[in-house]
């Protein structure tokens, strides 16, 4: 049994630690920090600890500058992960920082996934961070501002880590094919699809360096083709977080290049939610949502194309489903724009969580009994299809001594121009009856050589 034991391989160190960066100089990308000048460059020069947020993306150096800090100032490195760690694991990192303290020495308390810790964990670094016993460095992949505590925000430095540009993760696979298999080719395009895949992750790099590796010692293949890369590697989605910064970030530039009017750009972020792991049922919700925030009356059509494109997606499922919402992207992205329904809505929600309930007016309620008949229910009521135009006008439909809010303003674009432009007709009826001069924004506008403030044709009146 000894024996056996004795002829086992020592456990083989991952390519990612052997090349985790010795010194500053090393760490891939993040010049902007780090470049001459920079502001982590002259913390380290200063050789004055201070406590920080390093936020970022999975696999751009958050962990391997924590524990470059520990060795540039020559202090004890405490690490905790909030996945696994909790009261107990926090406790224990703090008497080891007291017990360095005592030996004379300085700690880095360095906490991974910080955000994954809740408001009292946060907490309870607060008073050792502010008595000077540890230097806390809290590392997040979700935005400081929403999952920090504003007490640890406010008495921590907060950097942004970027993802490693083509240019860096071309120099790290170089380095890392030198370190791990020197003897291997690999051709241009097999280096490009896995970088690709790697997705600005370092840590995910080495890993794919370290498998392609193995595949090709199996096969016998070298040179390594693209061809080879994508039959040797289960694909691996694009770095996606479905709940975090990632996420939110990508449906707010799905949004804004619908609400732009680029398709290009909105098919862009839908085929990289898709690609991510985005659940396409949410997709076509946010596409609804757009349909009815953003084109609203200027275009009916995109509310029904939208809800075509998810029962569409119902019966096809993925990939075939993805094209109807492409198509629904597309439209969107390219049809006339109007929030006017939008901001009338929330005008409207405002007034009545403002106001109150106000009574209906009498004329307006329903009187099926002859009580209510006799109490003056739907008395002088104006049934609008005996009215010339189908229109009583001078009528009100508001509470009574309300005055008509003017929440929705259509818009001169697309089919909200003839909405307007019937509107303004109406008024100019009502303003005939009441002798009072309609609304000057709905006045004597002309389109195509139209009067506005009066449809001359049944396909110029939208109702």
């Amino acid at each position: 049994m000894t024996d056996l034991f004795e002829a086992l391989e020592p456990p083989r160190v991952p390519l990612a630690e052997r090349m985790r960066p010795a010194t500053l100089d090393d760490v891939a990308g993040q010049l902007h920090l780090l470049g001459p000048g920079k502001p982590l460059r002259l913390a380290f020069a200063s050789g004055k600890p201070h406590s920080m947020i390093l936020w970022g993306p999975p696999g751009v150096g958050k962990t391997t500058l924590a524990r470059l800090m520990a060795k540039g100032f020559d202090a004890e490195f405490v690490a905790l992960s909030a996945v696994f760690s909790g009261v107990k694991e926090i406790r224990e990192a703090i008497q080891q920082a007291q017990a360095a303290k005592a030996r004379g020495r300085h700690t880095i308390l360095f906490v991974d996934e910080v955000h994954r810790f809740n408001k009292s964990q946060q907490d309870a670094f607060l008073p050792f961070v502010e008595q000077g016993l540890v230097t806390f460095i809290g590392a997040t992949t979700e935005n400081p501002s929403f999952e920090v505590n504003s007490a640890l925000l406010s008495r921590a430095a907060v950097y942004v880590l970027e993802s490693l540009d083509a240019a860096a993760m071309a120099a790290l696979f170089e380095r890392a094919r030198q370190t791990a298999c020197p003897q291997l080719e690999v051709e241009d395009d097999a280096r490009e699809r896995l970088i690709g895949f790697a997705d600005g992750d370092a840590r995910r790099l080495m890993n794919l360096v370290e498998q392609i590796q193995v595949a090709a010692e199996t096969a016998g293949v070298n040179p390594v083709t693209a061809d080879f890369v994508d039959q040797a590697l289960s694909r691996n989605l694009r770095r996606f977080d479905k709940g975090g910064e990632a996420f939110y970030d990508q449906i707010s530039a799905l949004h804004k290049s619908v609400r732009g009017s680029n398709p290009d750009a909105s098919l862009y972020w839908l085929c990289r939610m898709l690609d991510g792991g985005a659940d396409p049922h949410y997709l076509g919700r946010r596409l609804v949502r757009m349909a009815v925030e953003d084109i609203g009356l200027a275009d009916p059509r995109a509310l029904e194309i939208c809800l075509n494109a998810c029962s569409t997606y119902e019966r096809l499922g993925s990939p075939e489903g993805e094209l109807a919402l492409a198509q629904a992207t597309i439209f969107l992205a390219c049809a006339a724009k109007s929030n006017a329904v939008y901001k009338a809505y929330n005008a409207a929600r405002k007034f009545v969580a403002d106001q109150g309930s106000k009574p209906v007016p009498m004329h307006l309620r329903n009187a099926p009994t002859r009580l209510m008949k006799e109490l003056g229910y739907g008395k002088a009521y104006r049934y609008a299809h005996d009215e010339p135009d189908a229109y009583a006008a001078g009528e009100s439909y508001l509470p009574e001594g309300m005055a008509a809010p003017g929440w929705y303003q259509p818009t001169p674009r697309g089919m909200e121009a003839k909405i307007g432009e019937k509107l303004a007709y109406l008024r100019r009826l009502d303003a005939a009856v009441s002798g009072a001069t309609p609304p000057a924004s709905h006045t004597d506008r002309r389109r195509g050589g139209v009067e506005a403030g009066k449809p001359n044709a049944a396909e110029d009146d939208p109702s």
